[in-house]
C-alpha cells in the first residue's frame, strides 16, 4: 500500500530524472496536493519552499513534466518520478536540462567545475 511519509512540513523530496537516459534533472518537494495532483493528472507538481505555493512544473516555461513512471523508496519518506520533458526540454531555471550542472572536482579539494549547458 502506498503510504507517503510526509516530513513535520507536510513536505516529501522528490527526485525528478529523464525517462529516456535516466539523468537527474531535478530535486523538489510535494506537499500532500501536489502528490495527489500528481497522480491524477499525470503532470509533475511540486510545492515550491520560497513562494509557499503550488506549481505546476511548466506553466511560465513550457517545460511541462509527463510523468512516464513514479517510484517510492523503502520508508516511502522519498518520491521518484520518471519524465518526459515538454517545450525545450530543458529542466533548469537557468537554461539547463538539469539542475546539476556543477560537479565538484573532488581531486581538487572540492572546486566548482561547470558543464556546458
Amino acid at each position: 500500500m502506498f503510504t507517503p511519509r510526509f516530513n513535520q512540513d507536510g513536505l516529501i523530496v522528490c527526485i525528478t530524472t529523464d525517462a529516456d537516459t535516466g539523468a537527474v534533472l531535478m530535486v523538489a518537494y510535494m506537499n500532500e496536493e501536489a502528490l495527489r495532483l500528481t497522480i491524477k493528472t499525470g503532470l509533475a507538481h511540486y510545492w515550491s519552499r520560497s513562494r509557499k505555493s503550488l506549481w505546476r512544473k511548466g506553466d511560465t516555461s513550457g517545460q511541462v513534466q509527463t510523468v512516464t513512471e513514479m517510484r517510492t523508496d523503502c520508508d516511502q519518506d522519498a518520491i521518484l518520478l520518471k519524465v518526459v520533458v515538454g517545450g525545450d526540454g530543458d529542466s533548469c531555471h537557468t537554461g539547463r536540462k538539469s539542475c546539476f550542472y556543477r560537479r565538484v572536482n573532488m581531486a581538487a579539494g572540492g572546486e566548482l567545475v561547470f558543464d556546458t549547458p
